[in-house]
């Protein structure tokens, strides 16, 4: 059946401080697993919301228990595909994650929605949820609570990763309110799209050829 996690957590600053933070949380100290990061898609609908799409590298260093049954020639990084739907209209960012290799292994998809706070414009309501998944037989379950644990440890890490850039984006003093749009957003981010190289694109297809999924 697999394991699921579900977790809400306030965040202390506008859903424009985070949102703007989230594309300036890399890299941290707090995410040293994260190895690199790539913008391989990214567009501003009619409706004015931004999608995107990038591809991540992290390590993915296996238990000590689990390295006796596994080649030990398996790859020690996982490529993971990021998506995300920014809606400025409704004060709100989904984001949609999962891995392309190792899938048998153990799959990890996790969805987080970042909601500005209706009760309360200068706070920030962070939802994440994960589904974690194995197909090794005789394995699966221990091969999940791995993957729990270890997703539990990564999300306390990234949300301490977050803060910090937005710390950073005023200096460590408290933020000051400030609203970003879209279209601000998506210029400063431009660079980073036109950088996305042929490096991204050849490590998508060669995790996994499968198709794929589309925008949340």
């Amino acid at each position: 059946m697999g394991k699921y996690f579900v977790n809400d957590v306030d965040i202390k600053s506008t859903w424009d401080q985070v949102f703007s933070a989230f594309w300036q949380r890399y890299p941290n100290p707090f995410s040293t697993h994260v190895l690199t990061e790539d913008v391989v898609y990214r567009e501003v609908t009619a409706d004015h919301r931004l999608l995107t799409r990038r591809l991540l590298t992290k390590t993915n260093r296996l238990p000590r228990w689990a390295e006796r049954f596994f080649p030990a020639n398996l790859a020690r990084s996982v490529y993971v595909v990021e998506d995300s739907i920014v809606d400025p209209r409704n004060r709100s960012m989904t984001t949609f994650t999962w891995n392309l290799n190792h899938t048998r292994l153990m799959t990890v998809e996790e969805r987080c929605v970042f909601q500005e706070s209706r009760d309360r414009p200068a706070w920030t309501q962070l939802t994440r949820e994960a589904w974690i998944t194995s197909g090794v037989y005789g394995f699966s379950r221990p091969i999940q609570e791995f993957g729990l644990a270890r997703f539990k440890s990564n999300q306390t890490k990234a949300l301490r990763g977050l803060e910090l850039a937005l710390a950073n984006m005023h200096g460590g003093s408290s933020p000051r309110p400030r609203r970003d749009t879209v279209k601000e957003a998506s210029e400063k981010a431009k660079e980073a799209a036109l950088a996305a190289t042929e490096k991204a694109k050849t490590l998508a297809s060669a995790a996994s050829p499968q198709k794929p999924r589309q925008f949340v």
